[in-house]
Order: C-alpha cells, then sequence, then structure tokens
C-alpha cells in the first residue's frame, strides 16, 4: 500500500464522522442560541414589540410573539434534530430580515471594507451561514430526522407486503 492509499482510504473513513460531528456541533450551538433569544424575546414582549416597531416591522406585538416562539421551538428542534432542514429554513429567513432591518448599518459597514466591522461582526449573517449549512447538509446522522425517517421507510416497507 502506497501512503497516498492509505491517506485516502483513512479520509473516507474518517469524512462521514466527521461531517456528522460537525452537523451535530452546528445544531446544538446554534439552537441553544436559538432557545435563548427566542426565550429573552417572550420573556420581554414589551421590549421586543416596541424594538420591532422602531424597525418598522408590521404588527409588532404578532410578530414578537411569533419570531420569538419560532427561535424557542426551532432551536429546540435543531438541538434534537428534528425537522433540521425546514427550521433551519425558517430560522434562515429571519436572520435575513435581522440584516435587512436591525442589522442593516453593520452588514453594510463590512461590505464596505470598513476596518472596524467585518462580516463576522454581524450575527445574523454569521447564526445564516451556519443555517445555510444545515439546510444544504442536513442534521447528519446523529439526529431524530434519521430515526424518523428509517420508522417511516420502515413502516411503507410493512404496508406494502399487505
Amino acid at each position: 500500500m502506497t501512503i497516498t492509499s492509505i491517506l485516502a482510504t483513512a479520509w473516507t473513513r474518517t469524512q462521514p464522522v466527521l461531517a456528522d460531528a460537525s452537523a451535530l456541533a452546528i445544531r446544538i450551538t446554534i439552537g441553544q442560541t436559538f432557545v435563548l433569544t427566542g426565550l429573552g424575546k417572550l420573556r420581554n414582549l414589551g421590549q421586543t414589540t416596541e424594538f420591532f416597531a422602531g424597525l418598522g416591522i408590521p404588527a409588532p406585538g404578532l410578530h414578537a410573539v411569533g419570531i420569538g416562539t419560532l427561535e424557542m421551538v426551532g432551536g429546540g428542534m435543531l438541538i434534537i434534530g428534528l425537522g433540521v432542514r425546514p427550521f433551519a429554513a425558517l430560522l434562515l429567513a429571519t436572520m435575513a430580515v435581522a440584516i435587512a432591518t436591525a442589522d442593516r448599518g453593520s452588514f453594510i459597514a463590512a461590505l464596505a471594507l470598513d476596518p472596524d466591522k467585518g462580516l463576522t461582526d454581524v450575527v445574523p449573517w454569521m447564526f445564516g451561514i451556519l443555517l445555510l449549512a444545515l439546510l444544504a447538509h442536513g442534521g447528519g446522522r446523529v439526529a431524530l430526522d434519521r430515526v424518523v425517517g428509517w420508522w417511516w421507510q420502515r413502516r411503507g416497507s410493512q404496508l406494502a407486503r399487505n
């Protein structure tokens, strides 16, 4: 065996583990953050509503409850790995709105190559990248989505036999 073939074999065996580990780490990290921010919005509903109103978001009270609930529930679902892609898409949409409203100035400064502000300073941008990765690649093998998929597939096989 050559060193190249050994490295290729090692990579082939290691890559799925790395993919699953990174998906799990992303899910836990960003999921916890969304649970906490969602709880914060819901616990401080009056302030959240005022903040949303100041940004010009229509029906700020309704959106404060809706976004707070989405962040709390969606974050929890990311942690356990259930509905990862749909929740990643919904949360990604909220990050796009945050960039277009609350973080617009920071985002524009980062794009203008402001020496005091970079894209990594724009929190919704960073969260959006992580959510985009989950949307593209899913939650990995250490997720309830996998268990539900296995169960659904098995149930379908049993129904087909009957």
